[in-house]
């Protein structure tokens, strides 16, 4: 498995996600292995340093995890887009303006998680979680788009059989939920996943 946060940024001293993904691997007690990774917020770095993860570990289960200041509670991101426009630049300086991820991808690609499974498992633990339906356009989308990307690419027979499962996480501030509440949601994620009980086929659409 692989679990990935981000670096601090927007002059910011750290960063909950990477704290976060951390604390879970320092708790780790799973047989199945589990690799952390901080990645750059860094449009071109990240993705690269992203697919370098992918290629030597081969994991059956990638979760991102990043930062989404504004939001209040742990969101469950459905898909990304294949946009890049930043509000403000990245820690290389890149401020691309409707760049796409990759030239030839589509439009979007949908994440592998099985979101209300884990969002179910997450109210259980009183965790407040969501469903997201936009991961931005930042860094984060730009790696979960990424993680789509290698998911829809794999077979599952180089997997053992395993058809892989990728998703990506937003988490809020340290302020509004804490990293050992955060850590302990992203462990969650993880045990739900590996799980690979099919997703609940129950609605939990939105009407804006």
């Amino acid at each position: 498995m692989l679990l990935t946060g981000f670096e601090p940024f927007d002059d910011a001293s750290s960063n909950p996600s990477i704290d976060a993904v951390r604390l879970v691997a320092t708790a780790w007690d799973r047989e199945e292995e589990l690799v952390v990774a901080e990645l750059p917020v860094a449009y071109g770095r990240a993705g690269e340093q992203l697919e370098e993860l992918l290629r030597v570990h081969r994991p059956a289960v990638a979760v991102g995890v990043g930062l989404a200041g504004g939001r209040r509670t742990v969101s469950l991101e459905r898909l990304a887009v294949n946009l890049r426009d930043a509000r403000i630049p990245d820690n290389d300086g890149a401020q691309p303006v409707d760049e796409p991820v990759l030239e030839d991808g589509p439009a979007a690609r949908w994440m592998s998680l099985p979101v209300k499974r884990i969002a179910s498992a997450l109210a259980g633990a009183g965790i407040p979680a969501e469903l997201s339906m936009t991961a931005g356009t930042y860094v984060c989308n730009t790696v979960a788009y990424h993680l789509g990307t290698w998911a829809a690419s794999v077979s599952s027979v180089s997997l053992g059989g395993r058809p892989p499962c990728a998703g990506f996480v937003h988490v809020p501030p340290a302020d509004v939920l804490g990293v050992s509440v955060l850590a302990s949601g992203l462990r969650l994620v993880l045990d739900v996943a590996l799980a690979g009980e099919p997703e609940l086929a129950i609605p939990a659409g939105s009407t804006s």
